[in-house]
């Protein structure tokens, strides 16, 4: 008899949700007209002559209104990632794009340290964050992928490719660089020391192929003020900012909150809950660092926006499939809390008076991420934990109707 739980967990299903879902997001910015696919999203257009103005030695980060309003923020290694779809009919390639970057979350899920069915609810949780990625086009899925794919190179002694991940992922957006809290489980760093040091000269030398030395040169040379430049706007602006530092200026009526008040501490209490050295070897340990790191990177980074969020939830969701299981009232409201506040806030599931006139000019959705994490980071510094945990909990054959008291 066909239930909902053998629904809802079913493989071909979940794949139907996670790339139908992102394919039917992306399609409504998509026309067909006089044999000719176009796009209205900015973003790919944005992405597109990142690689058109790398090859032509054009500046990436000018404005260009007769292609695309905004501006460009991301390097010349970016424009080589996106060059396969860049020669595309724009309508035809924005949407392999975004279902590139779903199938590279996806992917990067599935080859996590975890049962299947603990990947399952990762994915099951993360389909309306992925969708309203997809929706606006956002290169964050692939971000992530390169901080889980560092995390699962280096569980698998493959400091190499670790560090290709690392170095890929700065290079793209800076976000990347927090794969590099994963340094102290590597079993040979100075292996993975060698291997950044080799992939940041092959990937600074690798553009200059395709333009030339004296353009990346000169490139990366703007590409610091142009960052600079992008920070401070993020703090006036009405879509950035959307951080702990954020929330609080806004929710208290701060001008020119002193972000290094809140930022200074918030890495001392990151690297404070890294110190039990104990555990860099426990599988549990290092996913709740995981998390962290993931949750860490975006609550507490002035250049947050809303579609940066499905970065916050994959590491909300791994922390949650982590728990020991039975879970507490606590965790199970702060989990239904994310799901309402964050993840449901930006679309159309959640009252639009509440979003309007209160989530969004507080960014009240930063509030149960910084929540979860400080959970987290007390977890990482008090949790005992086992040195080979019982996945009874979550093999789906043990969970008749769900169990939904141990989810």
């Amino acid at each position: 008899m066909l239930t909902l739980k053998k629904v809802i967990f079913n493989r071909p299903f979940l794949l139907f949700l996670w790339f139908g879902l992102s394919l039917f997001a992306v399609v409504k910015g998509v026309h067909f007209h006089d044999g000719v696919f176009s796009t209205d999203h900015n973003n790919y257009i944005i992405y597109k002559h990142n690689f058109l103005n790398l090859i032509q030695q054009h500046s990436l980060f000018g404005p260009q209104p007769e292609f695309y309003f905004d501006l460009n923020h991301y390097g010349p290694v970016f424009g080589l990632v996106i060059a396969p779809f860049a020669s595309l009919p724009d309508g035809l390639g924005v949407i392999l794009w975004v279902l590139f970057l779903a199938w590279s979350l996806y992917f990067a899920i599935m080859k996590l340290p975890l049962t299947d069915f603990q990947k399952t609810v990762i994915i099951l949780l993360n389909i309306n964050s992925m969708m309203g990625s997809s929706g606006n086009v956002q290169v964050n899925p692939l971000i992530i992928a390169f901080v889980l794919f560092s995390f699962i190179f280096i569980r698998k002694q493959q400091d190499f490719w670790a560090a290709l991940m690392i170095v890929l992922g700065t290079a793209i957006k800076l976000y990347g660089v927090v794969g590099l809290a994963f340094f102290f489980f590597s079993d040979n760093k100075l292996k993975l020391i060698l291997s950044l040091v080799f992939w940041s000269a092959v990937l600074f030398v690798l553009p200059m192929a395709f333009s030339s030395p004296e353009f990346i040169l000169k490139t990366y040379h703007d590409w610091y003020p142009d960052l600079v430049a992008k920070n401070a706007s993020n703090k006036i602006g009405s879509r950035a900012y959307v951080c702990v530092m954020g929330m609080i200026s806004r929710i208290f009526n701060i001008k020119d909150f002193p972000t290094l008040v809140v930022l200074i501490p918030g890495m001392l209490i990151f690297a404070w809950s890294m110190l039990r050295i104990k555990y860099w070897r426990n599988l549990q340990y290092q996913l709740l660092l995981v998390a962290s790191t993931l949750i860490f990177s975006i609550i507490f980074s002035s250049s947050s926006e809303p579609p940066t969020y499905i970065i916050v939830f994959i590491g909300i969701s791994i922390w949650y499939v982590n728990l020991d299981r039975p879970i507490t009232g606590y965790e199970r409201f702060l989990l239904i809390f994310a799901l309402v506040l964050t993840n449901f806030s930006p679309s159309d599931l959640f009252p639009r008076y509440l979003r309007v006139n209160y989530v969004l000019p507080y960014y009240l959705n930063v509030l149960p991420c910084l929540m979860i994490w400080l959970k987290i980071v007390y977890e990482m510094l008090t949790r005992e934990f086992k040195e080979h945990p019982k996945q009874t909990d979550w093999n789906l054959a043990t969970l008749p109707g769900l169990k939904t008291k141990n989810l």
